[in-house]
């Protein structure tokens, strides 16, 4: 397996509306985080953190010289196993027992972390063998209507569970930017984890359908625009009559 030097672990990506895209390119596609940060007059976003296998505060020094909330669209390792950098942790309820004490089973890290995972491994002392998602008890916990006010913008929570309990979403509506984490992605999506609700899922994407996105931004995968949204939410639909 190729090694790959700490300083070429992550990429950055600018998008519109000061909205950056940071990901671990070396982590195969499927498995691959988009870690989402939003820039705002008074604070900054980060909408999940990613593997943890590289620190994102070292590498990505920039993050914290603004103060920073370190948003979990849900616990899953491949989303927060960098929260424990930052000081402002935000969460849904229904997970926030994962984020305070994360194992291997239920961030589902012992289910997927292995070889199939990697295009190549970091440079780093410890190997994927000896991976864990350290603990990052929340500083606060949000739930459905809630807002995050960075100032300038302003982000509204919902409660999108399906994927798992406590996963969110979140709505900026002067945009119609959504951030909808791994309740909807341009790709397979996950219905049939351990803590996965296909009823609950359905329940959330037919209230998704009804925004006006113009783009969204998932947690995997390319981002695309409201079309191309609605018509995966119609294929999802499709695909499991018994739910529509």
């Amino acid at each position: 397996m190729k090694i790959v030097a700490r300083q070429q672990w992550f990429e950055v990506q600018r998008r519109d509306d000061a909205i950056s895209l940071i990901h671990e390119p070396w982590i195969r596609p499927f498995y691959r985080c988009n870690l989402w940060h939003v820039q705002g007059r008074e604070r900054d976003l980060l909408i999940d953190s990613g593997s943890g296998l590289v620190s994102l505060r070292e590498q990505l020094p920039w993050l914290t010289e603004r103060p920073l909330l370190a948003v979990a669209s849900h616990t899953h390792f491949d989303h927060i196993a960098g929260h424990h950098e930052f000081p402002e942790r935000l969460v849904h309820p229904a997970e926030a027992d994962i984020l305070a004490a994360p194992d291997g089973d239920n961030t589902l890290a012992t289910a997927f972390v292995g070889d199939a995972m990697f295009e190549a491994h970091p440079e780093c002392p410890l190997c994927y063998a000896e991976y864990r998602v350290r603990a990052a008890p929340a500083t606060r916990l949000i739930e459905e209507g809630e807002v995050l006010d960075l100032g300038d913008r302003v982000l509204e929570v919902l409660h999108t569970p399906g994927h798992s309990p406590g996963g969110i979403s979140l709505w900026e509506a002067h945009t119609r930017t959504l951030f909808s984490g791994d309740v909807l992605y341009d790709g397979p999506l996950i219905e049939d984890a351990y803590h996965s609700d296909v009823e609950a899922y359905a329940r959330s994407l037919a209230r998704l359908r009804e925004l006006p996105v113009r783009v969204l931004h998932g947690g995997h995968f390319p981002s695309c625009p409201g079309e191309r949204m609605r018509a995966l939410i119609d294929a999802w639909f499709a695909a499991h009559p018994g739910l529509a």
